[in-house]
């Protein structure tokens, strides 16, 4: 760049030594016509970024050579609304394009996001001192420049715990409503089960023995008892006595009931048809079976 004095003469350069000839003095040519090219961003536009990243912003002098070079001043920054430029580096190459000799000189700027939204980088100016007096003026084009928020992990995890208890109370009710179902399912197949066994003892009531079916009505009772107090079909519960139950006030109304369980347990006599048929109404009644279900 030391011999730029000499690398611009009065047509700027010796490869636009024939276009200029025709230009009068005082009249200055374009970059277009002396073959010298501005480029800037990087190739595919500038990706967006977040607030508070620092980014490169590159621009990019060519021209066509024929053993010149030319020297090229940046004569404004790259600031702008939200943009900030902290630093610039320059680096020179040449190249061989179309048979013809390019020289270029890339200007890096470095700069630093400071606010959000579609942002732009200036139009950058340079300079390329002439001969004439009078420098060519060289302008880049704006490139926008999308800034977003920095990203915030916060509502991503507090959604993700919400996601996480609402499947979980979800499948925490599910299997609820599904014990539920279970266990009406469980009642309703016991219900079934002991109105079965009490229809059935109502057919016998004629034909048994009254011992006989009075200590059967009794086993049907305690099955009732057993699944209205679970706590007695526990291992370690002594077994199930109803006569225990009422003394503790939890059989109320069977007193009467009981009383004949242990008549026929104690080899109590033979007792007429219509007294078991009371029987078994009474204990119907006492554990709240339906005959017709």
């Amino acid at each position: 760049m030391n011999n730029a004095s000499s690398s611009i003469n009065a047509e700027l350069d010796t490869s636009a030594s024939d276009s200029v000839a025709s230009i009068t003095e005082m009249e200055m040519p374009s970059p277009e016509q002396l073959g010298i090219s501005v480029v800037s961003g990087p190739e595919g536009g500038i990706p967006a970024v977040t607030v508070g990243d620092t980014f490169d912003f590159p621009v990019t002098v060519s021209w066509n050579v024929q053993g010149s070079a030319l020297l090229v001043i940046p004569t404004g920054s790259a600031n702008a609304k939200g943009l900030t430029q902290v630093g610039v580096s320059q680096e020179s190459a040449r190249s061989v394009k179309d048979g013809s000799e390019v020289a270029s000189i890339t200007f890096t700027y470095k700069m630093v996001a400071q606010d959000t939204g579609n942002l732009h980088i200036p139009a950058l100016k340079f300079e390329i001192p002439t001969q004439m007096g009078q420098p060519l003026d060289l302008r880049s084009e704006s490139v926008p420049v999308r800034v977003n928020e920095p990203f915030n992990p916060l509502p991503v995890v507090v959604g993700i715990v919400v996601a996480v208890c609402v499947l979980c109370a979800g499948v925490w009710r599910a299997r609820r409503r599904a014990s539920v179902r279970a266990a009406v399912a469980t009642r309703n197949a016991a219900a079934d089960a002991l109105r079965e066994r009490m229809i059935v003892l109502k057919q016998r009531v004629n034909t048994a023995d009254s011992r006989e079916w009075l200590l059967e009505l009794e086993s049907v009772c305690k099955g009732y008892v057993v699944a209205k107090f679970p706590e007695l079909a526990e291992g370690n519960a002594a077994p199930v006595s109803l006569d225990t139950l009422v003394k503790d006030g939890r059989l109320e109304g069977w007193e009467t009931l009981v009383e004949e369980f242990a008549h026929a347990r104690y080899g109590g006599g033979a007792r007429a048809d219509y007294e078991n048929r009371e029987t078994w109404k009474a204990a119907m009644r006492l554990m709240n079976i339906d005959e017709d279900g």
